[in-house]
Formats: structure tokens, C-alpha cells, sequence
């Protein structure tokens, strides 16, 4: 393994410290762990990609439930 040096203004060093010590990491692995999802994003399909980013995602609509008559009774052209 070689060793770099990277040049990072103070305020961000300091954020991203903190930011890996929440996560129970070091600053190290977690600029590795940045690199390696960066570089593997770029060689993965994108259909994949957008498949894998779309079960992330988490909507909160309380205890609302729609449907299709309300879906469908919209004023679309006033």
C-alpha cells in the first residue's frame, strides 16, 4: 500500500473527521471506502445503478393512502 498526501482546507478536514469518527471509521478508510464507490459506480451499469439508487429512497406520506379515484379526479388542464 503507498501512502499520498493530499492538500484539504482545515474546515473540511476537521467536518470529514468527524464525520468518519460517527461512522466509527478513520478519515483513511473512509477516503478509500469514497474512492472505491466512486470508481466501481463509474464501471456499473446504469440501469443497475438507478435500480440499486431507487431502493434507497424513503418517502414518508404519513398515514395518507391514495387511491384511484383521487389519483384520477385531478384538474390537470385549469
Amino acid at each position: 500500500m503507498k501512502n499520498i498526501t493530499l492538500s484539504i482546507p482545515d474546515d473540511l478536514l476537521a467536518k470529514s473527521r468527524e464525520y468518519a469518527s460517527k461512522r466509527g471509521t478513520s478519515l483513511n478508510e473512509f477516503i478509500r471506502m469514497l474512492l472505491r464507490q466512486t470508481i466501481s459506480a463509474s464501471e456499473q451499469d446504469p440501469v443497475k445503478k438507478l435500480i440499486e439508487h431507487t431502493q434507497d429512497i424513503q418517502i414518508q406520506t404519513k398515514n395518507w393512502k391514495w387511491n384511484r379515484i383521487e389519483v384520477y379526479d385531478r384538474k390537470v388542464l385549469s
